[in-house]
């Protein structure tokens, strides 16, 4: 072999190396950038179950759930202008607002007669009496002569909301009064009345406004997770 051969076979040597060596850079780019993409996947997958978590939650408070009452109420909604979505866990202010506007009809209206007993009858004595209940120990909004028992927000909303459908409503029944009652203590407690509701079901107990939210069932949830979201102080 000549030395001219000797050097033109050290040029290949060398242009194979070097094209070797770009080849194994390139590749090594690559595989960089898919892991890159793979663990971009990894992320979004995480951040995705994070969210559907948090829209799980969002929205037995929003109103997907089925016990949660949506929309304007039948017979009292378009006169008070007042719409079940108004008590946003959501909107403090707004809440707050619609809390109110039912708690003045407990102050302003006033009770007698066959109106009273009825009063008396539907918050203290039928299915065991309503109650506050997660917020405060009462055995009812109301004592045995009508008198307020309780001196938190949903208990006055509570009461008013009764005497204002006793007043001015009072062709409805009994029943009728006590599950727009029982929609306003769901709407307080959401989460809490979710986890009753659903113990309720597993244990073969009808579930409904009257069953879930009066005294037949109180204390039924102790010891599930009931997550405790209240709308409204006490």
């Amino acid at each position: 072999m000549n030395i001219k051969d000797e050097v033109n076979q050290k040029k290949i040597m060398y242009w194979t190396l070097w094209v070797t060596f770009i080849i194994l850079l390139f590749n090594t780019f690559q595989i960089s950038n898919l892991e890159g993409d793979l663990f971009s996947v990894k992320d979004v997958s995480k951040v995705t179950t994070s969210a559907n978590k948090a829209a799980s939650n969002t929205n037995l408070l929003t109103g997907q759930s089925k016990i949660i009452p949506k929309g304007i109420p039948e017979v009292y909604g378009k006169e008070l202008q007042f719409s079940y979505d108004d008590i946003d866990p959501y909107d403090a202010a707004k809440a707050n607002n619609a809390i109110e506007k039912f708690s003045n009809f407990d102050r302003t209206l006033n009770l007698e007669g066959s109106s009273l007993d009825r009063y008396v009858k539907l918050l203290y004595e039928d299915y065991g009496g309503m109650s506050c209940e997660f917020c405060c120990g009462a055995r009812s909004v109301i004592f045995e002569n009508g008198e307020a028992a309780c001196g938190c927000a949903h208990s006055y909303a509570m009461r008013g909301l009764t005497k204002y459908l006793l007043t001015n409503h009072p062709d409805m029944s009994d029943e009728e009064i006590l599950e727009e009652v029982g929609k306003f203590k769901v709407l307080f407690f959401p989460t809490t009345h979710e986890a009753k509701a659903q113990m309720m079901e597993e244990k073969g107990i009808d579930v409904n406004y009257i069953s879930l939210t009066t005294n037949i069932n109180r204390g039924i949830e102790k010891g599930a997770q009931t997550g405790g979201a209240m709308v409204g102080g006490c």
